[in-house]
């Protein structure tokens, strides 16, 4: 399965790029109702570093790693290498469109597992896919472009 999701964000393309590669960005631009807690994390990720973290909504967490295959000024990607799908893999692209106006590229691709509890785990995750990267885009705009 895949997923591809676009926005633009009045940001430099560093900016964008420094913002991504900070490991508590990705608390916040996690949207309500899901809280992320990051287990380790080097606070500045690399070509090789590991994020071990967990999603909680409500009763259920579930735990989640994954390690950094790629890293450049334009892009990175993350594997899962431990956790709820059967696989992950999520690409960030960034392109500068203009001087301080960058697009911002979501790919995953992903495969549900075949398991009592996670296959509906992984496919409601899955179909809120679309709300969590609209999210992702607005906040990532406010908190770029406003500084809030």
């Amino acid at each position: 399965m895949r997923f591809t999701h676009r926005f633009t964000v009045r940001a430099s393309l560093d900016v964008v790029g420094q913002f991504h590669r900070r490991s508590a960005s990705m608390a916040l631009i996690t949207p309500p109702p899901v809280a992320i807690r990051i287990r380790s994390a080097p606070p500045v990720l690399a070509e090789g570093s590991t994020m071990e973290f967990a999603l909680a909504v409500g009763p259920l967490t579930v735990p989640w790693s994954a390690r950094i295959d790629l890293l450049s000024p334009e892009a990175f990607v993350d594997r899962q290498v431990k956790g709820p799908f059967r696989r992950w893999v999520h690409r960030h692209s960034f392109r500068e469109l203009s001087p301080g106006l960058t697009e911002v590229e979501d790919w995953v691709e992903a495969a549900i597992p075949l398991h009592p509890l996670w296959t509906p785990v992984t496919l409601g995750m899955w179909l809120s896919l679309p709300l969590l990267f609209a999210y992702r885009g607005w906040k990532m705009r406010q908190l770029l472009e406003t500084g809030l």
